[in-house]
């Protein structure tokens, strides 16, 4: 009996040691629906199950197994690329994310709503019929560069250390945040058909698409919001070559996606780089 519990336990042993031993960057695939947080426990859960941590373990209990941690937070209504830190990985976050962010985004023409997406209310609705694709291409040209931008009220940034749209939830009067630099590499106009349109969108750290796309449908003199939004890149990490999807969520597939960090990455001097921002 002895002999079959030591057989048993060899598997979870070495397991928990294969996930201990976690330590850089990799990428997954966020879908539709839930929170980047939501995401990122639920991936918490399947490796620690995986390596045969209990799961009524408290958080606190499960964090000493495991920590992990994601970097650029991408709304609720949107999907594709979120980096993934773990182990000594969840320092580099902030550093060695300072690459570019791509997006193509859908945006809907007439109509704004409170979040500047489609999980929000309609609040205003306007005529679209004047607007044509010339239109949109000379006024994205005002977009691209170096620009100032006013951050949406429902979003990740914090007041008095909660989140906006908690705080919006909750009814809470939120002011909006000042406008602040952003930097929009390139911006282009793939689709038109009206009231629908599509972006190809690449930009810096701390850029909102939303924004974008609400500040667009004013300066046509009418009004949008953003209908779907697609990550496609992050830094290093792509939708097309990096990416493991909810079935890869294993030890054997990260270990074999996991870009390792050297000590020497880890130094404090590295510029920070505003990562929220969809």
């Amino acid at each position: 009996m002895a002999g079959n519990l030591n057989n048993a336990a060899t598997p979870i042993t070495s397991s928990l040691a294969k996930l201990q031993s976690l330590n850089g960057l990799f990428a997954i695939y966020k879908k539709q629906g839930p929170t980047s947080a939501d995401v990122l426990n639920a991936l918490k859960e399947a490796l620690l199950i995986e390596a045969g941590v209990p799961t009524s373990n408290s958080r606190k209990r499960k964090k000493q197994w495991l920590k992990m941690g994601h970097g650029g937070t991408l709304d609720s209504a949107a999907s594709g690329v979120l980096v993934i830190g773990v182990g000594n990985g969840t320092k580099m976050l902030s550093t060695m994310l300072t690459g570019s962010k791509k997006y193509v985004a859908v945006g809907e023409l007439g109509k704004a709503t409170d979040t500047l997406d489609a999980t929000g209310t309609v609040i205003m609705e306007k005529e679209f019929v004047h607007i044509s694709r010339l239109d949109m291409e000379e006024k994205l040209k005002a977009f691209t560069g170096d620009i100032m931008q006013v951050p949406p009220l429902y979003s990740a940034l914090k007041k008095d250390g909660q989140r906006l749209s908690v705080l919006l939830k909750k009814g809470h009067q939120v002011e909006a945040k000042p406008a602040r630099p952003v930097t929009v590499f390139s911006l282009t106009l793939q689709e038109f058909k009206p009231p629908l349109f599509s972006l190809d969108i690449e930009c810096g750290g701390g850029f909102y698409v939303r924004s974008l796309i609400d500040d667009l449908g004013k300066a046509l003199s009418s009004c949008a919001h953003v209908k779907e939004l697609i990550r496609t890149k992050q830094s290093q990490f792509t939708l097309q070559d990096h990416v493991l999807h909810e079935e890869q969520w294993t030890l054997e597939y990260i270990h074999g996606a996991l870009q390792p960090c050297s000590e020497g990455d880890q130094r404090s001097d590295y510029p920070k780089s505003p990562l929220t921002g969809t």
